[in-house]
This record gives structure tokens, C-alpha cells and sequence, in this order.
């Protein structure tokens, strides 16, 4: 149950991270004063994509208009013209014509892929930009929108088997943490859930993330770009295909974050240029979230899900039937959350290796995150323009105001993936808590040599007894530089730089 509040708790603030949506829809005049662009609205986007086919219809119209008289006379000298332009010019003009093929079927993309994602249509959304990339394979435009429509699928998906299973508000069972859920609507007739169930939704949700970070993996494009007007984005979260208002991703953060001020006309006007950095930042997502299903889906949980499932679902099948409807031992929460219930979810974190070749796939999987993040700095780092980003370099002002990031915090960022990576290569080892002796943990180990994972046995300590040897540990200089560069705003920072 704690996993899948951090699945929420990470897909949450990955898509609308660190109060952001909100800061920047709230603080449009503010962010103008800092950027060279402002966002563009649909129908002006729509008037420049046309400006330049209207022109050159029109100067070709012209032009046909002069050349008719003397008809004879410019075939001749166009014949003279082509010759030294067949054997000098063919590639060029080759290229020439694919360029501006490239820019109607960009123009093409865009209208495809803000339908589908402002209507909540991602099904249909990612069925037209498959047939579109059959067409046009050299579309990395068309492939981006993919790969974040697949990725949006994902957590649509996720969402409405938690519907079906009448997952309750974990804030009415006591856990009042805006990010730890997503807004899914209460079913007011859920099916019962099973543990069978709940580990296929898991690895369901596994597929649907490597399916996007695949599409995703084959742009080549270093200047690719996707202009969304985010909060606009609509989905599915209860399956019933009618995707509404309050569904979309300006609501559904409202919702999280209970930040109510949030307009309409404030969400229109909100666009993010995403570009080639952009793209690693998704990837690494994919990465991140993969790793944390398949610890999940390497141990046996079932005696969790029996005894604790009901803190989060309505129906469980369980032989506990009891714990829905019987006395409290110490009641918290709106709708019947028990002390003696968390205690017991805590103590039942005992879970036994089934699958040990999902730790290894999670070790990976969190390698390639390490990698994402370091290609995304690259191109982030290179830019040169200031067009509505995402994540801003030292440069750049980006969509969220305030949100500065300076040359220091990229330093400090890079000595802790360097960190993380001979972390995970068993180069460096963790330094033990309760140990006197100069051993550390070696996480590496820890995936590639998984035993039963007991969460209360960790904490003492006991459970890392195996994992522990002699070495260079980390230092404890790379988390304080974190510390000067972020301030107390690094969870925050941590979640948006992926």
C-alpha cells in the first residue's frame, strides 16, 4: 500500500511538480515580465502555420502570371538553369523539399495530437499518430506526442483500475498528503479487488511505461519541439469515455493540491514549449516509476494486501471480512482508518523474494535513469533560445516563476548523479547506520542479491548485515553541497530535475 501512495505520490508531481501549474497559470503577468515569449494562443498558432502557405500560394500564382507571355522563353533558360543544378544541387534540393514536406506534416502533428489530447481521447490519439509515423517515419514530432500520449495512457490507465476497485480518499483515511493520491472519482459500485488483481494492474502499468520510453528512445531529432497548453490536457481517470472538466490536468491538481484559484482562462493561456531535453526528462520518468513496480512485483506482498488492503480499497478479497465492518481499536480519519492498522502494515512489510529477476531489471532501469538525466542536461545546457521551457538553464526563465536555476544547482546535481551511479555500480557503498567498523551497504547487492525485504529489520539494521563490506563509502561533502546550492526547496527540485 505504501508503494502505490508513492507511484501516486511520483506520477503526481512528475506532471505537476513542486506547485508549479499553479504558481505559473496564477502568475501569468509575472511571468511575462521574465520571458522573451508568451505563450501563443490556439488560434494564433493556427494564423502563423497558415501565414507562410498563403503566401507562397500567392507568389507562385504571381509568378505564373508573369512567366505565361514568354512561356517558351523561360523553359529554355530553365533548361540552361538545371542542368549545373542536377549535378551540383540534386541532394540539396532533396532536402529542401523534405524540409518543407517536415513542416507541413509538424503543422499536421499538432492539430492531431491538441485534438486528442484537449478531447481526452488518448486511445484514439495514439492510434492516429501511429498511422501518422507509418507515413512519415522521419516525424520526430509525431513521435514525441506518442510517446507522451502513451505515457499519459499509463497513468490513465492506472487511475481507472483504482476506479473499478473503489480506491477511498486516503485523506479521509488519515493520510493528508496532497500528492500521495490522484483525484479518481468515487465508484459508487466498485468490483473487489484481489491481490492478483492489483499486481497485474502493477505490471500492466510496467509494459504501458517501457511502450513510451521506446517510442520516445527513437527521436533523433536534437531540435524537436511540442508546444502543449498543458493544463488543458484531459483524461479518462474513471473509464466511463466521457472525459469531463473536471478531469482535466488543471483540475486535477486543484483537486491535489486543494489550490481553488486556479481559472479557466488562467489554464488556456498556460503553454510549455517541451523539447529534445525534454524528452530524456520523460525517459527518465519511465525509468524512475519502472524501477519502483518491479521492487514491487519481485516479492510476495499477499499477507499485506489481505490484512491492510481495506485502509485503501472499498471491497478486498480477503478472510478478513471483519476489519471493514467490525469495533476500532483507536479510530482516525473520516471513514474509519484504525491506529492498529497502520502498526500492522508497518510490522507486515515482510515480504519474501518471488520474482528476483525484476531487482535486477529495477538496478537497470534506475542506471537509466542516471543516463537520461545526464543527456537531458546536455541539451538543456546547449540551448540558446527562451521559448516557454520546462526546465530553464542558467539562461533561460522557463514557465515557473520564481523557479530559478542557477549554475550552482547544476553542479551540485551532477556530483550526486555521479554519486548515485558508483552507488549503483558498487563502486561506493552507503554508510551504515548502526555500524562502528567502517563497513557500508552495498546496494548493488541489495538488487542483484535480493533476500526477503522487512521493512522494521532494515531500520534496526539487522537486514543489512548481508549487503555489508568494506570500501569507499559516500560522502557525506556531496549531500551538503546539495544542501548550499537548494536550500530547503531540494524534494521539490529533486522530483522536477528527475
Amino acid at each position: 500500500m505504501r508503494f502505490r501512495k508513492s507511484i501516486c505520490a511520483l506520477v503526481a508531481t512528475a506532471l505537476l511538480t513542486h506547485g508549479g501549474l499553479a504558481d505559473a497559470m496564477t502568475s501569468t503577468q509575472a511571468a511575462n515580465k521574465h520571458t522573451t515569449a508568451a505563450p501563443i494562443s490556439k488560434s494564433q498558432q493556427a494564423i502563423e502555420r497558415k501565414t507562410p502557405t498563403i503566401i507562397e500560394e500567392k507568389t507562385q500564382r504571381t509568378q505564373q502570371l508573369k512567366e505565361r507571355p514568354s512561356l517558351n522563353t523561360a523553359k529554355l533558360q530553365a533548361k540552361k538553369m538545371n542542368r549545373p543544378s542536377k549535378l551540383k544541387s540534386q541532394h540539396t534540393l532533396k532536402s529542401a523539399s523534405h524540409q518543407r514536406d517536415n513542416k507541413f506534416e509538424r503543422t499536421r502533428t499538432m492539430k492531431i495530437l491538441e485534438s486528442f489530447l484537449e478531447q481526452g481521447k488518448l486511445a484514439d490519439g495514439e492510434v492516429a499518430l501511429t498511422n501518422e509515423l507509418k507515413h512519415h517515419p522521419r516525424d520526430d514530432q509525431a513521435r514525441f506526442g506518442l510517446g507522451v500520449i502513451q505515457f499519459l495512457r499509463a497513468i490513465e490507465s492506472l487511475s481507472q483500475d483504482f476506479y473499478r476497485f473503489g480506491i477511498n480518499d486516503s485523506s479521509a483515511r488519515g493520510f493528508n498528503v496532497p500528492f500521495l493520491r490522484l483525484p479518481v472519482p468515487t465508484n459508487p459500485n466498485p468490483e473487489v479487488v484481489s491481490y492478483e488483481k492489483l499486481r497485474k494492474t502493477f505490471a500492466t502499468l510496467v509494459d504501458n511505461f517501457m511502450k513510451a520510453e521506446a517510442t520516445l528512445a527513437m527521436i533523433s531529432d536534437a531540435n524537436v519541439k511540442l508546444p502543449l497548453r498543458f493544463g488543458l490536457i484531459r483524461m479518462d481517470l474513471d473509464g466511463d469515455g466521457q472525459p469531463n472538466e473536471e478531469e482535466t490536468l488543471w483540475k486535477v491538481y486543484s483537486s491535489i493540491t486543494r489550490n481553488q484559484g486556479i481559472t479557466l482562462d488562467q489554464a488556456q493561456e498556460f503553454s510549455i514549449k517541451f523539447d529534445r531535453g525534454d524528452v530524456h526528462w520523460l525517459r527518465g520518468y519511465c525509468h524512475l516509476l519502472t524501477a519502483f513496480c518491479q521492487v514491487y512485483l519481485a516479492h510476495d506482498s499477499s499477507e499485506s494486501f489481505q490484512r491492510t488492503a481495506h485502509l485503501i480499497f472499498a471491497k478486498v478479497d480477503s478472510p478478513y471480512p471483519f476489519l471493514t465492518r467490525g469495533k476500532h481499536v483507536y479510530r482516525f480519519g473520516d471513514r474509519g482508518g484504525d491506529i492498529s492498522d497502520l502498526i500492522a502494515l508497518i510490522h507486515l512489510i515482510n515480504w519474501p523474494v518471488v520474482e528476483p529477476e525484476r531487482m535486477h531489471s529495477a538496478l537497470h532501469h534506475l542506471e537509466d535513469c542516471v543516463k537520461q538525466s545526464r543527456e537531458m542536461w546536455k541539451y538543456i545546457l546547449a540551448e540558446t533560445d527562451d521559448d516557454r521551457e520546462w526546465i530553464p538553464n542558467p539562461r533561460q526563465t522557463g514557465v515557473i516563476p520564481n523557479a530559478k536555476v542557477t549554475d550552482e544547482m547544476i553542479t551540485a546535481w551532477s556530483g550526486l548523479m555521479n554519486e548515485i551511479e558508483k552507488i549503483l555500480a558498487g563502486e561506493k557503498l552507503i554508510a551504515f547506520w548502526r555500524g562502528d567498523d567502517g563497513r557500508g551497504v552495498n546496494l548493488r547487492k541489495f538488487f542483484l542479491e535480493p533476500r526477503t525485504l522487512d521493512l522494521v529489520l532494515w531500520v534496526q539494521g539487522t537486514a543489512a548485515a548481508p549487503y555489508l563490506e568494506k570500501g569507499d563509502t559516500t560522502k557525506i561533502s556531496t549531500w551538503n553541497s546539495l544542501q548550499s546550492a537548494f536550500g530547503s526547496q531540494f524534494p521539490g527540485f529533486a522530483i522536477w530535475f528527475n
